[in-house]
């Protein structure tokens, strides 16, 4: 069951588009090594925007990811990637249809 999740979205700096493409993917090795994240999307919204839809079970979890090298290391690369600051939310999960 999920409850929690965050929803992350960044603006590519120009020119950097490929580079934040290619960044997001190599960040789901270390979302696939974090058993408490449910489940976790890199999706580009438009040509320069980016995000992460990730869900937990509960708040403890969504922290500890928050805590975790996903985090740190989009946070490490910001000022080179990204145009502006990653706009981080926490939401609630509402409902979820989850295959196993």
């Amino acid at each position: 069951m999920v409850n929690t999740a965050i929803l992350a979205t960044v603006k590519a700096k120009a020119g950097k588009e490929q580079a934040v493409e290619d960044f997001l993917k190599g960040a789901l090795q270390l979302a696939n090594k974090e058993e408490f994240t449910t489940v976790w999307f890199a999706i580009k919204i438009d040509a320069s925007t980016f995000g992460i839809f990730d869900a937990f079970a509960n708040d403890a979890d969504r922290e500890a990811h928050l805590a975790g090298p996903i985090a740190a290391a989009l946070m490490a690369n910001a000022a080179e990637l990204f145009s502006e600051a990653p706009d981080i939310k926490k939401v609630e999960v509402l409902a979820a249809k989850l295959n196993s």
